[in-house]
């Protein structure tokens, strides 16, 4: 089969699905995306394009993202014409719908099939927006937030499938999306991602490796901003610190802001919160290890105790259930997305988001006595092997979506063994 895939960020949410495809062989694959450096990818030619226009720093507020998704789509859309010049014409296309990137692939190909991925509807109340009164939304963000969602109506009438990966996610879009969406996970290799009782970490500052034999707990967030509830962690550190005194908090992620307005402090969040709790903090526990390779991640996740998940109304992050896989028992904030993957008390612990006292008392108990809470790590780690493996819960679902819309001349895709 012909399969073009579309992200601005490649490989993004279909990081496996390219590379398990590319892996069977006999598939033509050809990957659009703004990224200046993808990884490689075996098997798949991988074409960087330029969005076509950008808006200008002082656009009008309300029309700048669709401006600038516009830009995007456009930019696609000629170096999806230079592909058919080229003689390459896909039997099925898959893109984030959020870029605007697929809004003009029917202008060129009106007749290839579209699957396009729903990840999040912005909704001026219910999601991110306006849920933590410290960050408070302006007078303006409900027009700004219904002007962005011309990209997501747009994009209804193009594709024609939809995909979202998770039943909260599809649930933020209006009741007349939800036809055309079908929900499935993008998936979890859980078959790599396991519980092991010998990994080990190296601290540098600390002159030696540290293992579950240590007292570590963790946080993990792409970037430590509000969104991911880095405000909260850092007003809960002192406590547990205090309770725990051998404990030691490993704290991964960048500085920057993926989600929400950047911090006006310098240095971002991270700034502004140690300003805030630092000198109530026991800097020699505390180990920011910004943005590491993924296999370190997985070895700091393994021997971690008590792994904290902390979000508002969002899009739910791979790490929540790359670190159930690998067994961790994890605190978690109770919001409706987090609540979808985890069952307090069954496949993991929930508190309240606005309550940093009863996360670090949640997380002591947990780190005072490992051996009380372990049953939480297994079952966590079956829940996601029941839920979202990869192979054998989301790639087959994916697949036979694909094979339904492409064309009856086309090869289809082999199912995966079981």
């Amino acid at each position: 089969m012909k399969l073009l895939f579309l992200h601005q960020n490649c490989p993004g949410q279909y990081r496996e699905l390219v590379q398990w495809l590319a892996g069977q062989g006999g598939h033509e694959i050809v990957f659009l995306t703004q990224r200046e450096t993808p990884p490689p990818m075996q098997g798949v030619r991988i074409i960087r394009y330029a969005p076509h226009h950008r808006p200008a720093k002082d656009a009008y507020g309300l029309s700048r993202y669709w401006e600038e998704c516009a830009g995007s789509g456009f930019g696609a859309a000629q170096a999806i014409q230079a592909l058919d010049k080229a003689g390459f014409k896909p039997d099925v296309i898959l893109g984030h719908v959020g870029w605007g990137e697929l809004t003009f692939t029917k202008i060129v190909w009106p007749d290839v099939p579209v699957i396009g991925f729903f990840e999040y509807y912005f909704l001026a109340k219910g999601g991110s927006v306006g849920f933590d009164p410290e960050f408070p939304s302006g007078p303006h963000t409900p027009f700004i937030m219904h002007a962005r969602n011309a990209v997501n109506y747009i994009n209804l009438e193009t594709v024609d499938l939809g995909q979202s990966p998770t039943r909260w996610q599809r649930d933020t879009y209006p009741e007349s999306f939800h036809s055309k969406i079908y929900t499935c996970h993008d998936g979890i290799r859980t078959d790599l991602l396991r519980p092991d009782p010998q990994a080990s970490v190296m601290l540098d500052r600390l002159g030696r490796a540290v293992s579950r034999e240590d007292e570590i707990f963790t946080y993990m967030a792409r970037n430590m901003e509000p969104t991911r509830g880095f405000h909260v962690f850092m007003r809960a550190l002192p406590h547990i610190l205090e309770a725990r005194p051998k404990a030691r908090a490993l704290i991964i992620g960048g500085n920057e802001a993926s989600y929400g307005k950047k911090a006006a402090d310098e240095g971002g969040y991270r700034a502004r919160m140690e300003r805030e709790v630092g000198d109530r903090l026991v800097w020699d526990r505390v180990h920011f290890l910004g943005r590491v390779p993924y296999a370190d991640y997985q070895k700091i996740i393994q021997i971690s105790r008590c792994h904290i998940y902390l979000t508002v109304p969002f899009v739910l992050s791979w790490s929540l259930l790359e670190s159930m896989s690998m067994g961790a028992t994890i605190v978690a904030s109770d919001v409706a997305p987090v609540r979808e993957a985890v069952a307090h008390g069954q496949t993991g612990l929930l508190v309240d988001f606005f309550k940093p006292d009863a996360l670090a008392a949640q997380v002591a108990e947990v780190l005072a006595a490992p051996g009380d809470y372990a049953h939480l790590g297994r079952a966590a780690r079956a829940h996601v092997v029941d839920n979202y493996d990869f192979l054998t819960r989301c790639l087959p679902e994916h697949i036979a979506r694909i094979n339904a819309l492409a064309p009856t001349a086309a090869r289809p895709i082999a199912m995966p063994a079981t």
